[in-house]
């Protein structure tokens, strides 16, 4: 009898201990953040450290590798788009319409098409601007352990932070070499038939006019260092 009761005392001691195992199991089980975030930190590091401003979308197998963090990427990959875009849809072409002036004439010709990428240059700061401020917004909600936002700080930096940094400033510098370039196309056109062209430059009847010209031709030789300068912080940071 008494082995009996010693039998029911150790089986109800027994219950409750098994039970928290069983919880214990579950919730191991159940908690995938430590191994997320892993996984997350190791992309950071290994995949966009080594990129450019242009980071790869996550496949939804990486999604369900990251899990709460994918919306942590997606914060990057979404500036990284939208500067892309915008950058692609103006300060790239303007400068390609500057470097594709050879000749007196192609000032005249391509007047409109330059006239034309000032408007979208304006657009531009604005628009990278509001991207930053959106991103920036997005950034400072979340919650991450010490260890993750270490690591993604500099990843923050060097996809949003830096590029934005560094192409404000290349765009007032080439939207005022355009509007020069533009000015010289105005003043050839309002010429007349009193300007000629002729293997690749120009010829004034009078002397006044070619003073003009030459005067325009001199401030865009000074703002040229200025504009290549530009060019290059632009080729840098879109590579």
């Amino acid at each position: 009898m008494a082995v009996g009761i010693q039998s029911r005392s150790f089986a109800r001691w027994l219950a409750p201990v098994l039970a928290l195992l069983v919880v214990m199991q579950l919730t191991a089980c159940g908690d995938k953040e430590p191994e997320q975030r892993k996984a997350f930190v190791d992309y950071l590091q290994n995949t966009v450290m080594r990129s450019g401003v242009h980071i790869p979308t996550l496949s939804e197998d990486q999604k369900q590798k990251f899990g709460a963090y994918a919306g942590d990427y997606a914060i990057l990959v979404g500036f990284s788009q939208q500067l892309s875009k915008s950058v692609e849809a103006s300060l790239t072409p303007a400068l390609d319409q500057v470097n594709q002036i050879r000749t007196a004439q192609d000032y005249m010709t391509k007047r409109d098409s330059l006239q034309q990428s000032i408007g979208a240059l304006n657009l531009l700061g604005q628009q990278i601007q509001t991207a930053k401020a959106q991103a920036d917004t997005a950034h400072a909600a979340l919650k991450q352990p010490d260890d993750l936002k270490a690591v993604y700080n500099q990843v923050y930096d060097k996809i949003v932070t830096a590029p934005a940094n560094a192409l404000m400033p290349a765009i007032p510098t080439t939207a005022g070499f355009v509007q020069d370039l533009v000015q010289v196309g105005d003043f050839l056109q309002a010429q007349g038939n009193q300007v000629s062209f002729s293997n690749g430059g120009v010829q004034f009847r009078t002397q006044q006019q070619a003073t003009q010209y030459n005067t325009m031709m001199s401030n865009l030789v000074a703002k040229q260092q200025d504009l290549l300068n530009a060019q290059k912080t632009v080729q840098a940071v879109m590579q």
